[in-house]
């Protein structure tokens, strides 16, 4: 094992993607710490005989075309290589939903079928039932705590297997090892979402995943200023998945590229906080009046803490809570009234959201039963005692409209 495998996570946030040949210039001494912003479109080449020789060659990591992009969008993508141990290369799309639509295509073709974890993010499933339904490929929805999947093998071969854990609304923590080692002996090739714990807290390729996806937008960006996905692959699938976003014309700006990179560099400080402050935030909401569930993995009475508690390495600042009875104007009370949370879809920035979700909507393999609505928090780098107070004051305005007063 070379010295540089020995790095720890931290160690590699900071060093990763920095190449000296992106960092310096040849025949010059010194180097800066951040490659910086190489923005283009055409490749000039010295005469015709490069630039036969260079379309005839690989292009990956070298300059060819604007499209095929340049050491900024290469930086990025190989320090989320690094991230992901076993990995053997990452490609960068203009968002999550890219990632995932560009590496299921990556890996399916019409007649195939799909296994997709019923807990899924909605746009995942949008993109399931409208695009790939189109092409003839069948989605199959599963229970995303179930172990053994053998039953969805009695009518056909399963080409794919997609995973997301926890699940986007509900919290759900699957057994990843144990679906990996399944889908292995199965010769099904296995995809997950890994947005909310990220390969700091989870690298999925050490436990078994073939793709992993990240909706960079949210904690690898940090600051709710830049939309990217990414698909990082083991060397049996990088090169089909790197082929498919090219067919596809799949890149990402320099510029957008470079803030990714920027915050890449505090991910490990800004999720440490992240998880405190969530975490202090969860662990009072638990034992306040109108809160009938806190979804939060870390907590010992979320489903699947045992898994997490095994394979996770930390927790983010999205989890959710359901509220004891209520309607939909008793939760709007509580959301619209609150001082230090944002309303807005996304997560992952420095700022706190709260957002009204309804679980039940995206379920067809399962069912979502609950005591009353469910609000989905993002705690960010705020004060937690102020985030607790400002909640404090919502809850008291859910229980009074619930309850048939006036909030």
């Amino acid at each position: 094992m070379s010295d540089e495998d020995k790095r720890r996570p931290l160690t590699k946030l900071a060093q990763a993607g920095r190449k000296p040949e992106w960092t310096g210039m040849p025949g010059q001494p010194g180097a800066i710490v951040s490659p910086p912003v190489w923005r283009a479109s055409t490749i000039l080449y010295d005469d015709v005989a490069h630039l036969r020789k260079a379309a005839g060659s690989s292009t990956h990591e070298r300059l060819f075309y604007g499209r095929k992009g340049t050491p900024t969008a290469w930086s990025l993508a190989d320090a989320l290589t690094e991230m992901e141990p076993g990995a053997e290369g990452t490609m960068l799309f203009p968002s999550g939903v890219a990632a995932i639509a560009c590496a299921l295509m990556a890996v399916l073709k019409p007649g195939d079928r799909l296994l997709m974890a019923d807990s899924a993010y909605d746009p995942t499933r949008n993109f399931c039932e409208q695009t790939l339904r189109g092409f003839g490929i069948e989605t199959i929805y599963y229970d995303p705590q179930a172990v053994s999947l053998d039953v969805y093998l009695k009518d056909g071969p399963v080409r794919a297997l997609f995973l997301e854990s926890p699940g986007s609304l509900t919290f759900e923590v699957q057994d990843i090892p144990a679906l990996t080692g399944w889908a292995k002996a199965n010769g099904i090739v296995t995809l997950m979402d890994n947005t909310w714990a990220t390969p700091l807290y989870f690298p999925a390729l050490t436990h078994g995943v073939d793709i992993s996806i990240l909706a960079c937008t949210k904690y690898i960006v940090g600051h709710s200023d830049v939309m990217m996905g990414s698909a990082t692959a083991t060397a049996q699938w990088f090169g089909r998945l790197r082929q498919t976003a090219y067919l596809f014309g799949q890149m990402v700006s320099p510029d957008d590229a470079w803030l990714a990179a920027r915050g890449l560099r505090t991910l490990g400080v800004r999720l440490a906080q992240h998880r405190d402050s969530a975490l202090a935030v969860a662990r009072w909401l638990k034992d306040q009046p109108g809160v009938a569930r806190v979804l939060h993995p870390a907590l010992p009475d979320c489903p699947g803490h045992a898994l997490w508690q095994r394979d996770f390495s930390g927790s983010t600042g999205l989890f959710g809570i359901v509220l004891e009875g209520g309607d939909e104007a008793a939760r709007a009370a509580l959301i619209d009234g609150l001082q230090h949370f944002g309303v807005g879809y996304s997560w992952g920035g420095f700022e706190s959201l709260a957002l009204p979700v309804d679980p039940a909507r995206y379920r067809s393999a399962t069912r979502w039963e609950a005591e009353g609505p469910v609000v989905r928090l993002h705690i960010g780098l705020e004060d937690p005692t102020d985030l607790i107070a400002d909640l404090d004051a919502g809850l008291t305005r859910f229980r009074a409209l619930r309850d048939g007063g006036r909030a």
